[in-house]
Parts: C-alpha cells; sequence; structure tokens
C-alpha cells in the first residue's frame, strides 16, 4: 500500500453508550474513544470476545446507530462525509455509492425471487434488467446456489443458502467500503473459500473491508492487519 494512499475510512474519538431505560435509565458503555484508520486496499478484522463492541462499532459505521461523540468520517465521491452528522439524505446517498454492508442474516422483502433480490441493487446503480439479473445469476452460481432456487423467494432456504444470497446482494455492486459482519458464520468450509476468494478480489481492486470473522482460519485468510477489542468495564 502506498503511503500516499487517502484513507477510506476515518474514525475519530467515537464513542457509543445505551441508555437502558427499561433499568431506571442505566446507561451502558460500548464503545470509548476508538480511532481507526482504513485504507483502499486494506482487510481489517475486528479482534475480541464477545461483548467487545464489535458489532456495534459497524452498525456506528454504517449510520444504524448515531454516536454518542466522536467523527465517522467516510470519503465519498472525493470528499468526507462525516456519517456521525449526515443527513439521512447524505447516509442513503453514501450506502447507495460508497459503503456496503454484509450482516448475518438477510432481509428481504417477503416473495420476491432470490436472483431479482441479488440484482436489485445493480438495478439501483441504473443497470438494465437484463445484465442485472445475468450478474446476478452468475454470482449465485459462485456461491454454488442451485439454479432450481433462483427463482423461489428464499425465506425457505437453509441458513447457508439464505446467506450466500445476502453475500451475492452485498457484493454485486463494487464500493469503495464494505462492512462485514460474520458473513460466513453458517457457511462450510468449501463455500468459506469461495467468499474468501471473492473478498481479496474487491481487497485487490481497491475495496477498503472493515469485518468481523469469528471463524480464525477465514480471518488468517482474509486480513492485513487486526484491530483489537475489548469489552469495557462497568461504571
Amino acid at each position: 500500500m502506498s503511503a500516499t494512499t487517502l484513507p477510506a475510512l476515518e474514525l475519530r474519538g467515537l464513542t457509543k453508550s445505551f441508555e437502558l431505560h427499561q433499568q431506571h435509565g442505566t446507561r451502558l458503555d460500548v464503545l470509548d474513544a476508538v480511532d481507526l484508520t482504513l485504507h483502499a486496499g486494506e482487510c481489517v478484522a475486528l479482534a475480541g470476545p464477545s461483548g467487545a463492541g464489535k458489532s456495534t462499532l459497524l452498525r456506528v459505521i454504517y449510520a444504524n446507530y448515531r454516536p454518542s461523540q466522536g467523527a465517522v468520517r467516510v470519503r465519498h465521491d472525493g470528499a468526507w462525509v462525516d456519517l456521525a452528522t449526515a443527513t439521512p439524505h447524505e447516509v442513503l446517498a453514501v450506502r447507495r455509492h460508497t459503503l456496503g454492508y454484509v450482516s448475518q442474516f438477510l432481509r428481504v422483502i417477503p416473495r420476491v425471487p432470490a436472483q431479482d433480490i441479488v440484482a436489485e441493487p445493480l438495478l439501483a446503480a441504473g443497470v438494465a434488467m437484463d445484465e442485472a439479473r445475468e450478474r446476478a445469476g452468475a454470482l449465485l452460481q459462485r456461491l454454488n446456489v442451485p439454479t432450481r432456487l433462483w427463482s423461489l423467494p428464499p425465506g425457505t432456504f437453509s441458513g447457508g443458502e439464505q446467506q450466500r444470497v445476502n453475500i451475492a446482494r452485498g457484493l454485486i455492486v463494487p464500493r469503495p467500503l464494505l462492512l462485514l459482519d460474520e458473513p460466513t458464520a453458517s457457511l462450510d468450509a468449501a463455500n468459506r473459500e469461495v467468499v474468501a476468494g471473492l473478498l481479496e478480489e474487491a481487497r485487490r481492486a481497491g475495496a477498503a473491508i472493515l469485518g468481523i470473522f469469528h471463524d480464525e482460519d477465514m480471518r488468517d485468510r482474509v486480513a492485513t492487519r487486526l484491530f483489537p477489542m475489548r469489552p469495557l468495564a462497568p461504571t
């Protein structure tokens, strides 16, 4: 990585606490002054025990949660956007063009065929329907989702099949910054290897990747460095 490579993501002083209203307003501190810089071509794995705030950190970056303090600076269209203070319109624009997210679970509209679920981000990016469905089918095939399932809604698929549809949807549009929350947790070794290959291709193409990989072999396979996290002591 060149020393002059511009960062894709900068976290500065990122802090997140939750107020537990059902427990008399008790405050739960999860993140405390997190600083992290992520460059294009890196895959940084968040490392630490359960309760260290890894998933919360990803959700704060994706603007599902507002941070209590600090900045979430994403390079979008050549300029910095701070998602900690961005408007909903700005957040949607960053998600559409710059920031991808693959969670552990597939959340989709019922009765929509798997191939169309995967093709939808391409359609949103302006790709024609026939090309979008063709590219979606090619990626589903690479992820070993049987052709007979492509025209079916994935609600009745196995957990591993649903997750492969989820991964295909998350990776179908190349984005400069990609967040991964245990994307291979329900996959067997052969399909984990396929996903590892896809992530390596994305990284070599210039994507900056930040992820949680509880499978150590997967983490060792794809990560270029680790970012250690630990649970905060109770206050």
